[in-house]
């Protein structure tokens, strides 16, 4: 069978690739042309467009955008018509994926959602859309279910969350090796994830690495996103006690002591690999006053929203400042809060589901489309 997949950023490449690599062992024959990163291209198929060209952060920066982006739904839906896709899997990215749903179930194509939409946080009225244009929903949080369910009567599947296979998936390595190899020495780590778009990296990193002077018995290393060249980030390497990784996110994560981590998923894969973190967001302040107003939760980590509790940090916006971040750093790096923060990860992959999230999606997709 035919599956066209739609992933907007590198968490959905990331995802996209193990469901890929799911459908192959569920159907032999199958054929994949996607829109993501080198993860899924890896995993097999054809890559039409990258993440990297798809990405614009905040709402001043989509306005600014919008000529590129309807570009883009045009080249999406002639490109879909050309392959004749038995499904259309989309990943996240709302509000691109939703339009090319529209259009797709109107034509009588199988539309099919892996990862939904953040409805829950902001835009609860596209519940109406996605019950006019969605065959079948796969959530990957537990609250999402009882969400979609009780509250707008839409049956979902809830197939747990599919950073636990990425993470226990991944090759292990030898930490000796992995610190001569990378120029590493045997201080602890303080990882920096400052996200994977340009925009949000400058404006994270700056503060990010205004800190590095005030705990010099650490060594600093960015975790640089795939979507990023190595020249991005030279400007922000100044300093002595700061080094760049490209692409080992995950195996930073695994030797790391602590981590700054701008918000998304990584304040997730953070949390699994059971390393205490600061959870930090800036947006230009246009963005921002406009998100105050349409987003109704009190949270903005996952780690935080999953467990229903203020578990680690959050600075937002004004708070992520030099000052705020040199103290709550201290913090997660005393012992006995550390220790109180592990028990509480621990709780957190418990209500995650358990292992299988690809493998039980990519069982769904098939024998739903068989049909």
């Amino acid at each position: 069978m035919k599956y066209y997949l739609i992933a907007g950023e590198a968490s959905g490449d990331l995802h996209g690739a193990n469901l890929i690599k799911a459908l192959k062992k569920e159907d032999e024959q199958a054929s994949f042309r996607f829109w993501g990163g080198e993860l899924m291209h890896e995993a097999g198929g054809e890559l039409i467009k990258h993440y990297r060209d798809l990405a614009f952060m905040g709402f001043v920066e989509v306005l600014f955008n919008l000529k590129t982006i309807f570009s883009n739904i045009k080249f999406c839906k002639k490109d879909i018509e050309e392959f004749n896709p038995d499904v259309i899997i989309f990943i996240d990215y709302p509000g691109f994926n939703m339009r090319i749903a529209k259009w797709a179930k109107e034509r009588g194509i199988k539309t099919h959602y892996y990862i939904s939409p953040q409805i829950w946080a902001w835009k609860e009225n596209r519940i109406k859309s996605i019950k006019r244009d969605v065959d079948a929903m796969y959530v990957i949080l537990p609250f999402e279910k009882y969400f979609y369910e009780n509250k707008h009567q839409f049956p979902v599947h809830f197939v747990g969350h599919p950073l636990i296979d990425a993470i226990s998936n991944r090759t292990q390595i030898e930490p000796s090796v992995f610190l001569k190899e990378n120029n590493l020495d045997e201080r602890p780590i303080i990882a920096l994830l400052p996200g994977s778009r340009k925009q949000e990296i400058s404006k994270m990193l700056e503060v990010m690495l205004s800190v590095t002077d005030d705990f010099k018995e650490y060594q600093f290393v960015i975790a640089g996103a795939p979507s990023q060249e190595e020249s991005f980030y030279t400007p922000f390497i100044k300093k002595q006690n700061v080094r760049l990784l490209l692409n080992k996110t995950y195996d930073l994560l695994s030797l790391s002591h602590s981590a700054l981590v701008t918000s998304g998923t990584a304040t997730l894969e953070t949390a699994l690999f059971k390393v205490p973190q600061v959870v930090c967001y800036k947006g230009s302040r246009i963005s921002y006053e406009i998100a105050k107003r349409v987003i109704k939760l009190k949270y903005i980590s996952l780690v935080n929203l999953i467990l229903d509790k203020e578990v680690v940090t959050e600075l937002i916006q004004n708070k992520f400042n030099t000052k705020e971040l040199k103290k709550e750093l201290s913090k997660i790096l005393d012992e006995y809060n550390r220790a109180v923060l592990f028990l509480e990860y621990n709780d957190l992959e418990k209500k995650l589901g358990g292992k299988g999230a690809s493998e039980k999606t990519a069982s769904l997709i098939y024998k739903a489309i068989k049909k």
